[in-house]
């Protein structure tokens, strides 16, 4: 890399040194290496060796990489060895102080009526240095923005045409009555950016993906993203969309937040619409109703009421198949509460006729794919619908695994003996789960206590007495067991699968999670404890 950048020492404008070095500190980006931090390993190592060849090339790297460095490490690194090797007497071409110093002029948002396409431009100018600016555009940036794939972003490119750019996306948005070309406001746009530059990153680093899709129930590899010019271009569209103003702290959060109770209003005004009258199995429609609305809410960038051809397709053969749990009468009703759906949704989301009219054709010519595609995600695990049941009133099958590994005794038999006993909406019904998990104990008051069906024994133990150290015990077992089946943090679950990962037991993760929960005073500290494990 040393001997590379020696060749752009050559180049005269600071542009084309942005790019090459973006391309080079994306060579490596979404690479991966058992128990090796990839970034941290060639990044940071790249720093030491620029720092340590005392060459202009060394420097140039340094300049670059304190300017565009993914990370504020990074960043800070190149900084200090910029430092050292200029009080070394080395110097560097005039773009290499010009890395950066761009000022934004404007956004704008290309798209169409669907919305599955969000094409983010960002015109800049160059500055100079502190405190000269100039207001004539130098270059613009695009981002491509997949709404279907969980707001990541699949594309970007550069281009120094820029009024030539923005002159056919108006003529096109003026001929073109299903495009739009609309201004974006700058700190807006950089709250949408900074969101999606995540979620990118969360998906193609394989970390905590809270906030990011499982790439499986989207139809997305990480191979998807790194492939193309997003890889070349990610380093550069970290540093412009950080030159964006910050939103103010008034300003609304780049995606809607719907909470629990806004989702079943909406849901229940469709049921109650014209378009859900035809649904004959309630219970069913209500429960595809959630599932819809939960993809659009969480997957499609808090929009439920979007619908499209592409949106439906990557709905019903990707996130359904990889995400969600579904009765059969469930997967029976599916295709024809989404086809409500769409009436219902397209008409109040303002969407012509003729689109409405070509998502419901895909939703029909779906149909056939999901069902072959369709395959109940929990009947490999050998679980019956009873315990389906138990573990996800919700029809989430993301959170089966952790959920399993919180209550594991919910998918057992003796659940079904005495449900109510073992409630988990209930502090007692938890505690009873819990006792009889971890310490093999379980009411002797219970008229099925003592022996099996079959007539063998039981193997857990009657409770004798109260024992304050161990109501203690399931104190802390329900508390943890509690955020691992509603999943809060997220990254709970992220750092019990490392744990398992290195051959932990069962016991002893959930010791160390309790632990942790236990010393952290507040969730920024535990989340913070919880990476660190």
């Amino acid at each position: 890399m040393l001997r590379a950048a020696r060749t752009l020492l050559a180049v005269r404008h600071p542009l084309d040194a942005e790019i090459a070095f973006s391309e080079m500190l994306g060579s490596w980006w979404g690479e991966r290496l058992p128990g090796v931090d990839v970034e941290r390993l060639l990044g940071e190592g790249l720093i030491t060796r620029a720092t340590a060849s005392a060459h202009p090339a060394g420097l140039g790297i340094l300049a670059a990489v304190s300017a565009l460095g993914t990370s504020g490490t990074q960043r800070a690194l190149a900084e200090q060895g910029v430092i050292a090797l200029r009080d070394r007497g080395l110097t560097v071409p005039r773009w290499a102080t010009q890395l950066g110093w761009v000022r934004p002029l404007s956004a704008h948002v290309n798209g169409d009526r669907f919305g599955d396409i969000d094409e983010v431009v960002l015109v800049f100018g160059r500055e100079s240095g502190p405190g000269s600016a100039s207001s004539e555009a130098e270059h613009a940036l695009i981002l491509v923005q997949d709404h279907n794939g969980g707001g990541v972003l699949r594309d970007a490119w550069i281009t120094t045409k820029v009024e030539t750019l923005l002159e056919k996306c108006r003529e096109r948005a003026r001929s073109d009555g299903f495009a739009r070309f609309e201004d974006l406001d700058p700190a807006a746009a950089r709250a949408v950016l900074e969101r999606a530059l995540r979620r990118t990153e969360q998906v193609v680093s394989g970390a905590d993906r809270s906030e990011a899709p499982v790439p499986q129930a989207v139809g997305l590899t990480a191979s998807d993203l790194t492939g193309g010019s997003l890889a070349t271009h990610f380093a550069l569209a970290n540093s412009r969309v950080r030159h964006l103003p910050e939103p103010s702290r008034e300003a609304p959060p780049p995606v809607p937040v719907w909470r629990r109770d806004r989702r079943a209003m909406l849901a229940a005004r469709f049921l109650a619409s014209d378009e859900a009258a035809e649904l004959s199995d309630s219970y069913a429609a209500s429960r595809c109703t959630d599932h819809i609305i939960t993809h659009g809410c969480d997957i499609d960038s808090g929009r439920p009421l979007r619908v499209s051809p592409r949106k439906v397709e990557s709905f019903l053969l990707h996130w359904l198949p990889g995400r969600v749990v579904l009765l059969p009468e469930e997967q029976e009703a599916m295709p024809h509460v989404l086809a409500a759906w769409v009436r219902w949704a397209g008409s109040r989301d303002g969407l012509p006729e003729v689109a409405v009219a070509a998502t419901l054709d895909a939703v029909w010519d779906s149909t056939a794919a999901f069902a072959r595609t369709y395959r109940d995600p929990a009947r490999p695990l050998g679980l019956r619908q009873e315990a389906v049941r138990r573990l996800l009133p919700d029809g989430d099958f993301a959170a089966l695994a952790r959920r399993m590994f919180a209550f594991p005794l919910m998918a057992s038999e003796i659940v079904a003996w005495a449900p109510d006993e073992f409630d988990l909406d209930t502090s007692q019904g938890r505690r009873a789960l819990l006792r009889l998990d971890h310490f093999g104990e379980y009411d002797a008051t219970t008229p099925h206590n003592g022996r099996h069906s079959s007539g063998r024994d039981h193997w857990y133990r009657p409770v004798t007495g109260h024992d304050p150290v161990r109501e203690r015990e399931l104190d802390r077992l329900e508390r943890l067991a509690v955020r691992l089946w509603h999943g809060r943090p997220p990254n709970l679950w992220a750092a019990a699968r490392r744990l398992l990962d290195r051959g932990l037991a069962r016991t002893t993760v959930l010791r160390e999670l309790d632990e942790v929960l236990g010393a952290a005073t507040s969730e920024s500290e535990l989340r913070r404890r919880l990476d660190s494990l």
